[in-house]
């Protein structure tokens, strides 16, 4: 009788414990949950997408407060993604977050068992990140930034209707660049426009691109490229010298430099990825199972500085239709 006695209350603790596990995903004894942050580089677009990512965070549960957070910047360098990606997987944190594809593919190559969350990846099956975007199969999902180029090239045709000649200016080593950048120059090609393309590999490149671009076209289209982002105010200055209008993939490289876009806001694209972090810290939902979302809207946004420094009426810009 007692041992039968001992071996309930065994099953009892094993039970209850079993029970506490089970309550949250994260549930390290009662610790804060981890969530570990590798970002590519430090520019506007991607500085967004992490401050959304930590509001959407907040706004489903998770503020700072109640969360331990690793946050590594790779400042574009390849070995330091690689050894910040190490680290972070090393330290087995609840959830993963990688700003911008490179950042993404880093962390997928040191783990397929810790959650990994994206933003600001243009294109998860073609960068190898997810199997597909409805049903992506392993440890990552997250949200897409493909912009509406051919929204994009519309608008910038509606500025520049007498366009015969369009830049388009990108990193041809950012595989999210050259997709947009096809279909950019796709898009002219229907309009009846010829496309000029130049490429930079650096951002030390990119102001003898815009100034060489400039002499020949009437316009220039940069997508979301990281190279370009980060050089924003070298692209406005040369824009501004050329007079040479530039209609960019992204809200934030029109506030630090271009004329215009109709495109995203990193901010709430961030946002959206932050409340699929926080499902899965919840252990409502598996990232195998959590479809890759996109940006909810496209938001039309001029620089009235720079309209007014090439004698644009910011009035006469109109979303594309």
């Amino acid at each position: 009788m007692k041992k039968k006695k001992w071996l309930s209350l065994i099953l009892v603790a094993t039970g209850l414990l079993t029970a506490c596990g089970a309550e949250k995903a994260y549930d390290k004894a009662d610790a804060k949950p981890t969530v570990g942050v590798l970002q590519l580089v430090a520019h506007a677009s991607l500085d967004a997408s992490y401050d959304g990512f930590l509001e959407g965070l907040a706004e489903n549960g998770y503020p700072e407060e109640k969360i331990t957070l690793d946050y590594q910047n790779a400042q574009n360098d390849q070995a330091n993604l690689k050894s910040m990606s190490e680290k972070l997987v090393k330290e087995n944190p609840d959830v993963l977050l990688a700003i911008a594809t490179p950042a993404a593919q880093a962390l997928k190559n040191e783990t397929s068992d810790i959650p990994i969350t994206v933003t600001a990846v243009t294109d998860l099956v073609g960068a190898k990140l997810v199997a597909d975007n409805d049903k992506p199969g392993a440890n990552v999902t997250g949200t897409t930034d493909w912009a509406p180029v051919e929204k994009q090239i519309e608008l910038l045709l509606s500025i520049v209707p007498d366009a015969k000649t369009v830049g388009i200016a990108y990193n041809a080593g950012e595989t999210n660049s050259k997709i947009q950048a096809d279909a950019a120059e796709a898009a002219l090609k229907d309009a009846g426009v010829k496309a000029k393309v130049l490429t930079a590999n650096t951002t030390n490149d990119v102001q003898q691109v815009i100034t060489s671009l400039a002499k020949d076209v009437e316009a220039i289209y940069i997508p979301t490229d990281n190279t370009f982002a980060t050089a924003a105010p070298v692209v406005g200055e040369v824009a501004k010298q050329t007079k040479t209008p530039v209609i960019t993939g992204s809200v934030e490289q029109v506030e630090n430099g271009a004329l215009a876009t109709y495109g995203i806001d990193y901010f709430s694209l961030g946002k959206v990825t932050g409340k699929m972090a926080a499902e899965i810290l919840d252990g409502k939902k598996n990232p195998a199972e959590m479809p890759v979302q996109s940006a909810e809207e496209f938001t039309l946004v001029v620089n009235e500085e720079m309209a007014q420094a090439l004698g644009i009426d910011k009035a006469s810009i109109k979303q594309p239709e």
